[in-house]
Formats: C-alpha cells, sequence, structure tokens
C-alpha cells in the first residue's frame, strides 16, 4: 500500500448525511434495502471564498450532497468499499479544485448478533498529481 498523508488545512464538512440504498452481499439487503449514513471532508482552499464573500470561489455543498445521494441511492454494490470510491471519484472527477476527500459510509443497522453503533468503511482519495500524495 502506497503512503499518503493525511491532507491538513481548509475543508468542507458534510456530516450525517442519511440515504436508503441496497446495498450488501444478503438477498435481504438488495430488495429491502437500508439506511446509510455518509460523512465527508473535502480539502481545499478556502481562502478566496473567505475574502470574496462569493460562492463561484468555493463548492456548494449541496453539490457534494447530490453526489453522495445519487450514488447511495443508485445502483446496488455488494461492498462499502465500492460505494466509497464512487463518492470518492465522483466528487474528485467533478471538482478540480478538491485537493482530496474523506468518505466515510455507516450501516447503523446490521445483524451481527450483538449491540453496535454502525458498520463501515473510511476512505481518503487525492487529486491526481495533487502535492498531497507522496
Amino acid at each position: 500500500m502506497e503512503f499518503q498523508q493525511i491532507p491538513t488545512g481548509d475543508k468542507l464538512i458534510l456530516r450525517g448525511l442519511a440515504f436508503h440504498g441496497f446495498h450488501g452481499v444478503k438477498p435481504e439487503e438488495k430488495t429491502l434495502g437500508q439506511k446509510f449514513v455518509i460523512d465527508i471532508d473535502a480539502w481545499m482552499d478556502l481562502q478566496p471564498a473567505g475574502l470574496t464573500d462569493n460562492i463561484s470561489a468555493t463548492i456548494s455543498y449541496t453539490d457534494i450532497y447530490g453526489i453522495a445521494k445519487e450514488v447511495v441511492e443508485g445502483p446496488s454494490q455488494n461492498l462499502l468499499e465500492s460505494v466509497a470510491h464512487q463518492i470518492a471519484s465522483n466528487t474528485l472527477s467533478k471538482f478540480e479544485k478538491i485537493l482530496a476527500v474523506r468518505i466515510k459510509v455507516e450501516k447503523p443497522h446490521v445483524s451481527v448478533g450483538g449491540v453496535l453503533d454502525c458498520l463501515g468503511v473510511e476512505i481518503l482519495r487525492f487529486q491526481k498529481g495533487d502535492l498531497l500524495r507522496k
């Protein structure tokens, strides 16, 4: 695995995005579906937006929200890793200003025979050619 530096600095933050989707390997997950909760961090330079107070100098939270919604409510995937990867790659390809994204996908209602808050995955992806990448 290639070492990737954890990004620092300015970022857009989206927390607790909840959608109903049909992801998983069990037949009931694909037919009944379940709730998925998404957290997103998107690193980018927010200074131009701060200086100008102009929406065109940043990226709208609603645009990133829309990408997550489209993926989670879209075609069924077997793995949460695939859901997270699609959100990350779609976000990075649509917004070149975003240097890196962290995507967390959680399933709060999982039948595992024990007590838990959620199960999930978290990935970190970088814009191609980004200086944060080693």
